[in-house]
C-alpha cells in the first residue's frame, strides 16, 4: 500500500480510465492536467481515434483541453487490454442502463471486471464510478477479482465513487464537485480518497462502498420524486385554470424550505430515469418496495402522452385533426443547451405523434441528426419565415439565446412544455 500511496501522492501513478464518455474522458482529461499519465481505454474505436486527434465529442471538456494533455503526452486513449496490467489505478466508468422491464443491466460492469481480472496485479487499486445498486462493489466486483487469490485490502484495493456529472452545467462540473468514496477496507478508502484530492478540495469519505452507492441513488430518487410532484401539479393545475411556471416563481420567494423544481414532457438524461429503478429492483431482495420510485415513474412515464394531448387539444381549437398536422418539435435533447439526446422524453412523443399520423420535423442546434426506430432524421435549418408552414410547434427543450417571441409570434400555434416563452399575452401558446 505504501508504494501505492507514494505514487499516488507524487503523481507517479499510471491511471486507465474505461469507458471515454460524459464520465469518463472528463475524469481522464482533469487527472492528466493535474500530472497523472493517464490512459484512457473504450471498445468503441472511433471514439478512440477522435481522442486521439484531440477532437472532443463531450461539450464539458473543450478540444482544446483535450488537445493540451495530449500535446503535453499524458493522456491518450486505447483499445489495447494489456493497458489494465501497466495502470496502478483503474477507474471504471461504463454505461449502467435499464432494461425495457426497468430491471438494472449491469453486463457492462461485469464484462469489465473479468477483463480487470485477466490482468489484475499486486498494487493496483479500482475504483467503480458506475451509478449501480448497493451491493454491486462487494457483490459483484470483488468475488471476481478475488479468484486471482489477490487480497483485498492488502494485495489490491477496491471501491466506489459515484460520479456526478450534470452535461450542460456552467457552474459544477469534474473539477468542483465533491466526491463521496467508500472502500470495501479503510485502506481502500484512504487511497481513493488520495487519488481525487489531486484535483478536489472536499473528498468526503463513507463507511463503505454500499454507503457510497446509496448516496448516488439517494441523490437522484430526491430528483425525481420532486420532479415527479410538480408534473402532477402541473397537470392539475391545468384543470383548475392556474399557470402552474407563475406558482413555482411565486413558491421561490420564500427564502427557506422550499426548492424550485419544474415541470417538462418527461425526464431524460443520463441519471435521473435510470438510478431509483437499480435501488428500486434491489429493495425487493428484502422484501420492500420503493412506493415513491415507482409512483415517480409512472407520473413521468405519462408525461409524453399527456403532451401530445396537449397538441391535440391545440389543433382541435384550429379545427385541425393530428392526422396529418405538420408538426415541428423544437428541440429533441432532454434538457437545454447539451447535445445529449439520451432518455428523452422527445423519443416518446415522436413515436406518439407517428403513431397517431402526424408529419414531424424536428430543430435542435445541438443536435443535427437523430435516430429513432431505425429512422435517420436530420435537423432543420431554421428560417423564422417557415414557421407559419407547420400547424404546431412543440418545444420540449429550450435550447438558450434563441428568439422565442419571435416563435410565438410567426407560429400558428406553440405548445410550450418548458416555459421557454415568458410572455401571457400572446394567445395561440399552449404550455404545460
Amino acid at each position: 500500500m505504501k508504494k501505492l500511496e507514494k505514487s499516488i501522492k507524487n503523481k507517479k501513478a499510471k491511471i486507465t480510465i474505461i469507458g471515454l464518455g460524459y464520465v469518463g474522458l472528463p475524469l481522464a482529461v482533469v487527472l492528466a492536467e493535474q500530472g497523472f499519465r493517464v490512459f484512457g481505454f473504450d471498445v468503441q474505436k472511433n471514439k478512440v481515434k477522435l481522442v486521439n486527434q484531440g477532437h472532443s465529442y463531450i461539450a464539458d471538456i473543450s478540444s482544446a483541453d483535450l488537445q493540451g494533455v495530449l500535446k503535453s503526452k499524458k493522456f491518450s486513449a486505447t483499445t489495447d487490454k494489456k493497458i489494465l496490467k501497466l495502470a496502478d489505478v483503474i477507474i471504471i466508468c461504463v454505461p449502467t442502463p435499464l432494461d425495457k422491464y426497468k430491471q438494472p443491466d449491469i453486463t457492462y460492469i461485469q464484462s469489465t471486471v473479468k477483463e480487470i481480472a485477466r490482468f489484475i496485479r499486486k498494487g493496483q487499486l479500482i475504483i467503480l464510478e458506475s451509478t449501480t445498486y448497493p451491493g454491486t462493489t462487494r457483490e459483484v466486483i470483488l468475488p471476481v477479482l478475488q479468484k486471482s487469490g489477490l487480497k483485498v485490502g492488502k494485495d489490491f484495493f477496491l471501491a466506489f465513487s459515484p460520479e456526478r456529472i450534470d452535461p450542460g452545467n456552467q457552474k459544477f462540473n469534474v473539477r468542483n464537485v465533491p466526491k463521496v468514496v467508500g472502500g470495501i477496507t479503510p485502506k481502500c478508502t484512504k487511497l481513493t480518497s488520495l487519488v481525487y484530492r489531486s484535483f478536489l478540495d472536499k473528498v468526503f469519505k463513507v463507511s463503505s462502498p454500499e454507503a457510497a452507492e446509496m448516496t448516488k441513488i439517494l441523490e437522484n430518487t430526491f430528483r425525481i420524486v420532486n420532479v415527479s410532484m410538480i408534473n402532477e401539479l402541473a397537470l392539475l393545475c391545468g384543470k383548475m385554470g392556474i399557470d402552474i411556471w407563475e406558482v413555482i416563481e411565486a413558491a421561490k420567494t420564500k427564502p427557506y424550505g422550499f426548492m424550485p423544481f419544474y415541470p417538462g414532457p418527461g425526464i431524460g438524461g443520463h441519471c435521473i430515469p435510470l438510478d431509483p429503478f437499480y435501488l428500486s429492483w434491489k429493495a425487493k431482495e428484502y422484501g420492500f418496495y420503493t412506493r415513491f420510485i415507482e409512483l415517480g415513474g409512472e407520473i413521468n412515464d405519462q408525461m409524453p402522452h399527456f403532451v401530445v394531448t396537449k397538441v391535440i387539444s391545440g389543433l382541435n381549437r384550429h379545427k385541425k385533426s393530428l392526422n396529418g398536422a405538420k408538426i415541428l418539435v423544437w428541440g429533441v435533447a432532454y434538457k437545454k443547451d447539451v447535445a445529449d439526446p439520451r432518455e428523452s422524453a422527445s423519443y416518446h412523443v415522436i413515436r406518439d405523434l407517428w403513431k397517431k399520423g402526424a408529419i414531424v420535423e424536428y430543430f435542435d442546434p445541438y443536435i443535427p441528426e437523430f435516430k429513432i426506430d431505425n429512422k435517420n432524421l436530420k435537423s432543420i435549418e431554421y428560417q423564422p419565415k417557415n414557421l407559419k408552414h407547420y400547424d404546431c410547434v412543440l418545444i420540449l427543450a429550450d435550447h438558450s439565446n434563441l428568439n422565442y417571441d419571435e416563435v410565438a409570434k410567426k407560429s400558428l400555434l406553440v405548445v410550450d412544455t418548458r416555459n421557454a416563452i415568458k410572455n401571457r399575452k400572446f394567445k395561440n401558446i399552449l404550455w404545460l
